[in-house]
Parts: structure tokens; C-alpha cells; sequence
């Protein structure tokens, strides 16, 4: 009899040394590379205070962002932009229900070479130099010198703010070098003293220098108090109302807290939804 106790004793041990921890729950996230620091900074302060939660994270453009949450291969999309009218139409028709959440604001920045002497441009300005009518720096009080024109590529939501806030929808040259990231328009300006680029506050940096607009330097009170021209909200999607660690990591974004992170990383917070937040459903 003491040996079969031990042998059931055994098998029972076994039975629980066998059986998997539990699963830690993962949400994945995709899109914007502007907005890739603020979930970044805030997924691990979120995964901190919550040890069975993973978050995976990646760039690739508002648009890929945009088109994982259609294509259910991500739980929130990250977009510099607002969802166009043929996504949300795409979205229908899969029996996606995009729901949208704005997490803060930015301003999109002009941005030279430190050693280029001009220090700003008119909105006008801008818009002429990135369809090409303005080829020379001289043409804006710089050296007699061409222009080297950096954009961020079509996939970009800072590509489509930057084409309908400064280009009012007009393309921009075919000369320009395209760029698949903000830290790549960085890191292209920084190195040649003729480039001009634009990129979102949050990524300014020494390395190059942010032009004013109007005469008005980006800053998180030119934004709040609407002076500066080049602003835009930025989002986080998900299908429906979110629910679980998806509607968890969203308040927590949304939150003092959350918002606090967002303003470190240079952007602008977002006040009224910071109180907001989502609610929390069913998982």
C-alpha cells in the first residue's frame, strides 16, 4: 500500500511539474515610426507594473500599421494620421470595427543642417522647395547652393500630414530623397550641410536644426495655442472598443502617468483625453 501511494504521489508531481506556466498574454502593436517612442516609453512602464503582459512592438508606417489592424495581424495600429476614407471602407468590409484614439498632438518640423545659416521659412516657402519650384538656397537667403530635398516615403502618415498641411495636397518632387524612417531624415540632414527634411517634434535633435514656420518655433504652447501651422494629432487604433490589456495599455497611455511620458519624449500631451480614457471591457 506505501508503495503505490508513493508511486500515485509521483505521478501527481510529475502531473504539475509538467504543466505550463501561464501563458502570458500579448498585445502586439504596429505602425507609425512617429509615434513609436511614446509606445515604446509607455509599453515598458506598462509591462513593469504588469509582469504576465507582453507587448510587441514595430514600425513600418502608419499605413502598415493601418493594414495589420485590417488584416487582424495586430491589436493596435499606430498612426501619425487619420485613417483614410477607402481603409475604413476595406475595414468594413472585413468586419473590422476601427476604433480611434487619440494619444497626443505634434508638430511637424522643418528641419537643416546646424551649419545652414537659414533659421526659417514661410509655409509658402516650404510648400515651393518640396514640389521643386524652389531649387536654390539663395532663393531663401541661404548660400548659392541646390537644395537637397529629404522626405519621408509614401507609406509615411508624417508624408500625408506634411502633403495636405504644407503642399495642400500637390506631390512632392520626384528629386526628393526618400526616407523610410524619422530618424532616417535625421541621421540624412544631420550629414549633408544642403539637405532640408521635416520630422515630428518628438524626434528633434542636436544633430540638426528646426526651422521656424511664420516665424513661430514648434513647441508644445505654440501647438496648444494653435500659432504654430504644421500640427496633427496622433493616433492609436484598435478593432472596436478595446478590451482587456489592449483597453488596459491604452488608459495607461491615456492616463497622467501615460501622459507624462508622452511630453518626455517631446510631444505634445493630450489633455482632455488624458481624463478620458477608454473603458474597459470584457476580455
Amino acid at each position: 500500500m506505501k508503495k503505490v501511494s508513493m508511486w500515485v504521489l509521483s505521478c501527481l508531481m510529475f502531473l504539475v511539474w509538467s504543466l505550463p506556466a501561464a501563458a502570458a498574454t500579448t498585445v502586439v502593436i504596429k505602425g507609425s515610426t512617429t509615434v513609436l517612442p511614446i509606445a515604446q516609453v509607455a509599453l515598458e512602464a506598462y509591462m513593469k507594473s504588469h509582469p504576465g503582459v507582453n507587448i510587441s512592438l514595430s514600425g513600418g508606417g502608419s499605413g502598415e500599421g493601418i493594414k495589420a489592424l485590417i488584416d487582424r495581424s495586430t491589436d493596435i495600429a499606430n498612426s501619425s494620421r487619420e485613417i483614410k476614407d477607402k481603409e475604413a471602407a476595406s475595414a468594413k468590409e472585413k468586419g473590422v470595427s476601427v476604433k480611434e484614439h487619440v494619444v497626443a498632438v505634434d508638430a511637424i518640423v522643418p528641419i537643416v543642417n546646424p551649419r545652414n545659416k537659414v533659421n526659417g521659412l514661410t509655409l509658402d516657402q516650404l510648400s515651393q522647395i518640396y514640389q521643386g519650384k524652389i531649387t536654390n538656397w539663395k532663393e531663401v537667403g541661404g548660400e548659392n547652393i541646390p537644395i537637397v530635398v529629404v522626405s519621408r516615403d509614401s507609406s509615411s502618415g508624417t508624408y500625408e500630414s506634411w502633403g495636405h498641411l504644407v503642399l495642400n495636397g500637390a506631390k512632392v518632387t520626384p528629386k526628393a530623397q526618400l526616407q523610410a524612417s524619422s530618424g532616417a531624415v535625421v541621421q540624412t540632414v544631420s550629414k549633408n550641410r544642403y539637405a532640408i527634411g521635416y520630422i515630428g517634434l518628438g524626434y528633434l535633435n542636436r544633430s540638426v536644426k528646426g526651422l521656424t514656420v511664420n516665424g513661430i518655433q514648434a513647441s508644445a504652447q505654440t501647438v496648444l495655442a494653435k500659432t504654430y501651422p504644421i500640427a496633427r494629432p496622433l493616433y492609436m487604433y484598435t478593432n472596436g472598443q478595446p478590451t482587456g490589456e489592449v483597453a488596459g495599455f491604452i488608459n495607461f497611455v491615456l492616463s497622467p502617468a501615460g501622459q507624462k511620458l508622452v511630453e518626455k519624449e517631446g510631444f505634445v500631451p493630450v489633455q482632455a483625453n488624458a481624463k478620458k480614457g477608454v473603458k474597459k471591457g470584457k476580455k
